[in-house]
């Protein structure tokens, strides 16, 4: 995956800014509907061609955040066109409707934090979109969230991006070791979080 984005981009170089932009944007949006391609390389990419004063910094920070965002909200209105009935039946084995029902009850509490904070958790943005559909929370508040968590986000790493560089090898060495640092940290942060609340709500049963 990771060479096939190399090439893409290595092609995109000798193209006009417009293409380069809808890249950006539309690379934005399929990254929330397929988790596995590498959307924050290709931020990274956009940070660097500012770098070189080929792209503008806030018309990348723009198409990327307007993307990030369309890509949750296509998410969001999944979920909520399909219903929690939906994958109450199918009961899947990794969304069972246990899950969803306790998910969807946490998130009528905390779900518009969640999704105020989604771009910041690595691996389940596309999770918390579908289940804030499920939920049925206000689709203006969500997108309003998501839309500030996205520029929040983008605006981080393409200022880091820019910082480091112009030359992309670099660039995309350096960003990529901050990204992984970044996420390995997140993920543990879940993990004690998690933790710690499992562990309350058995001291809480067993009081």
């Amino acid at each position: 995956m990771n060479i096939f984005f190399e090439n893409i981009i290595n092609s995109l170089l000798g193209m006009s800014d417009l293409w380069i932009y809808a890249f950006l944007f539309i690379s934005a949006v399929v990254e929330n509907l397929v988790p596995p391609i590498p959307g924050d390389t290709i931020t990274a990419f956009g940070a660097f061609l500012v770098a070189i004063g080929k792209l503008n910094f806030f018309m990348v920070l723009l198409v990327t955040t307007v993307g990030s965002s369309l890509g949750f909200t296509i998410l969001f209105g999944f979920g909520l066109f399909l219903g929690r009935e939906f994958f109450i039946e199918k009961d899947y084995r990794y969304f069972s409707a246990k899950s969803i029902i306790s998910a969807e009850e946490w998130f009528r509490k905390y779900g518009y934090y969640v999704v105020a904070l989604n771009r910041f958790f690595p691996g389940i943005r596309s999770v918390i979109s579908l289940v804030c559909g499920i939920s049925r929370l206000s689709a203006v508040r969500v997108f309003l969230l998501c839309s500030l968590s996205s520029l929040i986000w983008n605006f981080i790493w393409i200022y880091v991006g820019y910082s480091l560089g112009s030359n992309w090898q670099i660039v995309k060495a350096r960003f990529e070791f901050i990204i992984r640092s970044y996420n390995m940290a997140a993920g543990i942060l879940i993990i004690l979080i998690v933790a710690a609340l499992i562990i309350r709500y058995f001291y809480k049963k067993r009081k």
